[in-house]
């Protein structure tokens, strides 16, 4: 179970520097942190931690984390952001 706490610290972490990372994980949190799993929550907690640079290059898929659960975390966010919102 995901306290309202976490939620709103993931929420307030979402709002980067950028707008288009902005238009990705604002919506996730919004979304899907409720419902990942407490390995998925702590990975998406490390995220975002990162560089606005680094998400941005991993979003556009310029680049890749070199950690394995950093890169799984990055694929979640990238598929809910290619699922058309009548469907997610």
């Amino acid at each position: 179970m995901v306290s309202d706490e976490e939620l709103n610290r993931m929420r307030w972490a979402a709002r980067r520097g950028m707008l288009e990372l902005d238009l990705v994980l604002e919506p996730f949190v919004a979304s899907c942190y409720a419902g990942l799993d407490e390995s998925d929550r702590e990975s998406f907690q490390r995220l975002m931690g990162c560089e606005d640079q680094d998400l941005f290059a991993w979003f556009l898929r310029r680049e890749q984390p070199e950690d394995a659960e950093m890169s799984a975390i990055v694929g979640k966010v990238l598929e809910f952001a290619r699922t058309p919102p009548d469907r997610r």
